[in-house]
This record gives C-alpha cells, structure tokens and sequence, in this order.
C-alpha cells in the first residue's frame, strides 16, 4: 500500500533570526512555530506535519544556533543538538541578506558528513547580487551539500522548488502520523507559544528576552463553545512586569487581545483568556522555573 509513500524527519537548523520559523510555517502551510524579529524566539524543537498525496513530511524546527549565556541558552542549544539525532536529512537555512557566516560553514561541514543537506538562501528578496554571488562560491566549496535554493520565506516564494529537494531526501515508509495533523504539540503548548509571540511582537524592544508563558487554565466550559485559558507572563524585573502590563493595564489588553484572535482560530471556539503578569527573577537560570515553563529539562544533560 505504501511502497511508494515517502515518510521521514528533516531538521530545520540554522543562526539565529535566519527565517526557520517562517519557512517551517510556510512550508506546512499552518501556524507551527510563532516568529518575531527577536532572535532566539524559538526555545523548544517543534514538530510540523506536511502531508501529501504520496508523502508525509515531518519538520523539526530547532533554537537558532547561538551562544549560550544561560541555562535556558544551553537548553536551547541542547535541542538543535537533539533535533539533529535520526533525520533523514537536514534543512539548513541562510539569511542570504547577511551572507554566510563562520558558523554557517562549520555546520555545514559537520552536517553534510552525517545526512543529506539542502540549503534554503532566505530573504533572497532582500539580498544584493554581490552578497548572493558571494555566498553560493563559498557554499560551492562545501563537497555533498544536495541543493541549494534561493527563496523567501516571507513572501512564500520558491517554496515549491525546496519542498522537491526535501523530499528527495525522505526514505520509502509508511506515514508517522495521523494524515489530517499539521503538529504534535499540544493545545497548551501552542497557547503558550502565541500569547508569547504576541508579547515579544507588541513589547518591541521595551523588554529583553526573558519572557516566558505558563498556562495554568485550559477548559472547555460545560455546554459551551467556550474556551477559559488563565496565563501567566512571565518576566525577570519589577521594571518589566510595569512594562508588559503598561499603563492602566493598556499594554496587557492588546496582548491579550491579539493572542485571544489566533487563538481562537487554532482552536475554532470562542476563547475567554485572562492574562497575569509575574516576576520570577533570573528565570532563565533556574531549573526548577523552566520546568513550570514547559521546557524538557532532560535535553540539557549530556548524553
């Protein structure tokens, strides 16, 4: 039945702000991982499921590779390394505007030797023709990489180009998953994660990174089409927690205003979300925290 279906895991990988989170959702063609200008928005490796008549693509979309300067910086790190384990193949990710950096090519290299490995040039829309031509001659002096191709995530563009080359690389098998699922997170997970990009895109640059989301409500109320999600953000400061909530409170309202839309797309009901606001300092650097967080712990030990 499926001795032609192509099923396997493709790894995202790439710098930090180079557009994974956006060539994940484009190529699943739902809301996966939430973007933001902020580098290192995304912290956990998340799951996205494309699904095709002959083929069942699983995405991993991993951290921007960075340096550490935190625990939650090492976890981070720990999950890139972790999404690497069993691929079928690696998706590795340019932002062909800035070029192609030191780090870029180390993976590379490291990443060629193990598994197949297409790179995506993004923001090819953005990009000089110097600093493009500039790129593909280093890229070319990297033996074994599969294909190389120039897209936007963006704007979608030459995304069905890319998806060929992936699919390349997906072994013969039957589907993982369930053919009608685009993610494997949870409901909460997904909340979680779209009251946080609503925060990160809304506070601009007021606040740092340290911002975090824990879902201590998901309910359906009883014979309602009525959704109760109670949440807390999370930050470092006594300054910040002013900040998120803004004055008379202002702040807090369109974050949980625009949250409350996306989420009650992804849900399909109604959705009735209470936000509060919490200082738990130094969070980033605490086990215990980050596990009230939602982060997998595990992933910062050796193996």
């Amino acid at each position: 039945m499926y001795e032609n279906f192509r099923c396997g895991f493709i790894c995202i990988a790439g710098l930090a702000n180079a557009g994974k989170s956006t060539l994940t959702n484009a190529l699943v063609g739902e809301k996966v991982s939430i973007v933001s200008w902020r580098p290192q928005t995304t912290r956990n490796k998340l799951l996205g499921i494309l699904n095709g008549d002959d083929y069942q693509l699983i995405l991993i979309d991993t951290p921007g590779i960075h340096e550490a300067k935190n625990r939650l910086g090492e976890y981070m790190m720990r999950s890139v390394k972790s999404g690497m384990k069993d691929v079928d193949g690696v998706l590795y990710v340019i932002d062909a505007a800035k070029g192609m950096s030191k780090q870029d090519y180390e993976f590379l290299e490291n990443s060629v030797a193990k598994v197949p490995t297409i790179v995506a040039l993004n923001k090819q829309d953005a990009v000089t023709r110097e600093t493009l031509f500039a790129t593909l001659e280093k890229l070319n002096g990297i033996k074994g990489i599969a294909a190389v191709v120039p897209i936007s995530a963006k704007k979608e563009e030459n995304i069905a180009p890319l998806l060929e080359e992936i699919l390349k690389a997906l072994p013969i098998g039957a589907p993982l998953y369930p053919t009608d699922e685009y993610t494997v997170s949870s409901s909460r997970f997904m909340a979680s994660e779209i009251i946080r990009e609503k925060a990160l895109y809304l506070l601009d640059k007021e606040v740092p990174y340290g911002i975090g989301v824990s879902i201590n409500k998901f309910e359906e109320r009883e014979g309602t089409p009525i959704v109760d999600i109670d949440a807390d953000i999370v930050c470092e400061k006594q300054s910040h927690k002013a900040i998120v909530i803004g004055k008379g409170g202002e702040k807090l309202k369109q974050i949980a205003t625009a949250a409350r839309k996306d989420l009650e797309k992804m849900i399909g009901e109604k959705v009735f979300l209470t936000l509060y606001v919490r200082v738990k300092n130094e969070w980033r650097d605490s086990e215990y925290i980050m596990r009230e967080l939602g982060y997998d712990i595990k992933d910062l030990k050796e193996d």
